[in-house]
């Protein structure tokens, strides 16, 4: 099974690049984030077309996620399930089942600056994740994909200096993130790399993808049943490149799933 996570920012503008890039990779799960689409104008049949069942929780202008699967998209969650609404006025998380394995697409919150009510409201939201996963199959398979707005370690950004205090990096971020880790999930890239200076995301201004001053905030994070059977991973930033990207590249991870529990 080869699952991709990417925040497109504005499936609108960038559904031309998403149907190329699909069509060349045929990844059998698609976790999206920042769509920016309202519900109805989610392109459901676009995708229906090249082979992909389809889920989409968005709200317009901002935000938005979805899953897209080749192999089964069952038992579909919006948010965290009723659990707690003042979390859930955004959409940002999706899960569903995906041939036999649970699958969130999540779309972390940005933070914006360290101590602003945004960065306390990441950090709740965090925390409501965690408490989310409580209710998963301690025997199953899971995946966690998705822009997480955090750079796990100094390796995942450009300069620590430049960054240091600011959100993305911040000791309880890095600190939330680690506790969803500890819950026994993995960061498949990690896995697969030690070196630094592989990132996933770009600011688009001052030319920073061709200066290598990025971020790998998007992840892929895996239940141990799941890393036992882990291929190739890849952070595609061809898809960075060219006429109007998303200032995120796709990272994608290929599994041999062990029997279903």
């Amino acid at each position: 099974m080869r699952i991709v996570t990417w925040n497109v920012n504005s499936l609108k503008a960038r559904l031309p690049r998403v149907e190329e890039w699909l069509t060349q990779v045929r990844p059998d799960v698609v976790c999206l984030q920042e769509t920016k689409l309202a519900d109805a104008a989610f392109p459901a049949l676009t995708f229906q077309a090249l082979g992909y069942d389809a889920a989409h929780h968005g709200e317009g202008r901002w935000n938005g996620v979805a899953l897209l699967s080749r192999v089964g998209l069952a038992d579909v969650e919006y948010g965290f399930g009723g659990a707690d609404a003042e979390l859930e006025r955004e959409a940002r998380i999706l899960t569903a089942t995906c041939g036999g394995v649970r699958v969130s697409s999540v779309y972390v919150p940005n933070g914006r600056e360290v101590g602003h009510d945004h960065y306390h409201y990441k950090l709740a939201w965090l925390a409501g994740l965690s408490r989310y996963l409580d209710r998963d199959d301690p025997a199953g398979h899971r995946l966690l994909c998705g822009d997480f707005n955090i750079a796990p370690d100094d390796r995942d950004v450009w300069n620590v200096d430049e960054v240091h205090g600011a959100t993305h990096v911040s000791a309880p971020e890095r600190a939330a993130l680690a506790a969803l880790c500890d819950r026994g999930l993995v960061d498949v890239f990690r896995e697969r790399y030690d070196a630094g200076g592989l990132y996933s995301w770009w600011d688009y201004r001052a030319g920073n993808f061709h200066k290598g001053k990025g971020m790998r905030i998007d992840l892929i994070l895996a239940s141990r049943s799941l890393v036992a059977g882990l291929g190739a991973v890849l952070i595609d930033r061809n898809a960075r490149k060219g006429k109007s990207p998303s200032d995120h590249a796709p990272l994608l991870a290929d599994f041999s799933l062990p029997e279903v529990p």
